[in-house]
């Protein structure tokens, strides 16, 4: 009579493979449980949860640029903003010296001449106009003939000036809303347009 021992199975290789990889996935899952995740991984923002976003360029806080001189201007070609009538002076801004900067700052020179008088130049000054925060800057005052720098130039609300006419002249021709217009043409255009609102 012939006796057969019993045989012991052995795991088969494929079934080793499926626990390891359920050993994996279970590690995976106690991991994102844990609260430790890796944001740069695309795996993780395809389940779901994108990650978190990164600081840009954009995010930097803001630095004007440089101002150059004063430009040269003439009171010939100034084009009037529009003043209540009990104001005293009248104002103008010459459209050659307009200028728009890469970092928004739209840079001009103001005229204020007396209304009642021959119309001899009182002030000029250089300044600069802030569309996105409605503030503005003057560089330099034309005095006796010559520019004077501003020492410490700082930016002021239309709100801390004492007259009004840098926020005019932003409402009338420099600014579309938080931006400047998208060319000195185009400020200038605004500026004649009869139909525009006068204040």
């Amino acid at each position: 009579m012939t006796f057969l021992l019993p045989t012991t199975k052995r795991p088969s290789f494929r079934r080793n493979a499926e626990s390891a990889l359920l050993a994996v996935c279970l590690a995976l899952l106690a991991g994102c449980a844990s609260g430790t995740h890796d944001t740069d991984n695309p795996d993780w923002a395809q389940a779901g949860m994108p990650p978190p976003p990164k600081r840009s360029e954009a995010d930097a806080e803001w630095k004007e640029s440089e101002a150059p001189p004063p430009p040269a201007f003439d009171e010939k070609r100034l084009e009037p903003i529009a003043m209540p009538p009990y104001m005293s002076l009248k104002f103008g801004v010459d459209p050659a010296t307009i200028t728009i900067t890469g970092d928004g700052v739209v840079r001009y020179v103001v005229v204020a001449t007396n209304r009642t008088g021959s119309g001899a130049t009182l002030n000029a000054f250089y300044e600069g106009v802030r569309c996105s925060t409605a503030e503005m800057k003057s560089y330099a005052r034309f005095n006796n003939g010559k520019w004077d720098r501003v020492e410490r130039p700082e930016w002021k609300s239309f709100r801390d000036l004492n007259s009004s006419y840098a926020k005019q002249l932003a409402e009338q021709g420099l600014c579309r809303g938080n931006a400047p217009r998208a060319s000195v043409k185009d400020m200038i255009a605004n500026m004649r347009d009869p139909s525009r609102k006068l204040q």
